[in-house]
């Protein structure tokens, strides 16, 4: 049986999942295209939420959110994963805590990705933005 698109763009956001719950920064700038088509509402009370457009941008976000948060509250969750040819969407629930305030956020999230050529060049999240940046807010 021949591959579909919808296969393949399956394979490429469960190898983003996997590089992402690993930390690999290297691997995920490899994975997301040279440039990206980025959305996650600008939210300056949080630093690990700013516009980003290129790759290592991209892969970068991992990092600065481990950064300003806490490793062992850290909690994410996926209960949808929808693909339909070179778009896939994730819905599903994050949680954790804010290191500088000790508080915590929690809120649905869902992520809309776009894979072409084997890399992703749409990623868009939709989150409890209030609730993150209320925890960001000493």
């Amino acid at each position: 049986m021949t591959p579909t698109t919808a296969d393949a763009t399956r394979a490429t956001v469960e190898k983003f999942l996997a590089l992402r719950l690993a930390g690999d920064t290297e691997g995920l700038t490899a994975l997301f295209a040279d440039t990206v088509d980025w959305q996650l509402a600008e939210n300056p009370a949080v630093p690990w939420i700013r516009p980003r457009s290129t790759a290592a941008e991209c892969a970068a976000q991992a990092a600065e959110l481990a950064e300003h948060t806490v490793p062992e509250d850290a909690r994410a969750s996926v209960d949808t994963f929808l693909v339909d040819g070179a778009d896939a969407v994730l819905m599903g629930h994050v949680a954790g805590t804010v290191r500088a305030t000790g508080k915590s956020f929690a809120g649905p999230f869902a992520l809309r990705l776009t894979v072409e050529n084997g890399r992703i060049t749409r990623h868009h999240l939709y989150e409890n933005s209030l609730s993150i940046a209320e925890a960001c807010t000493p």
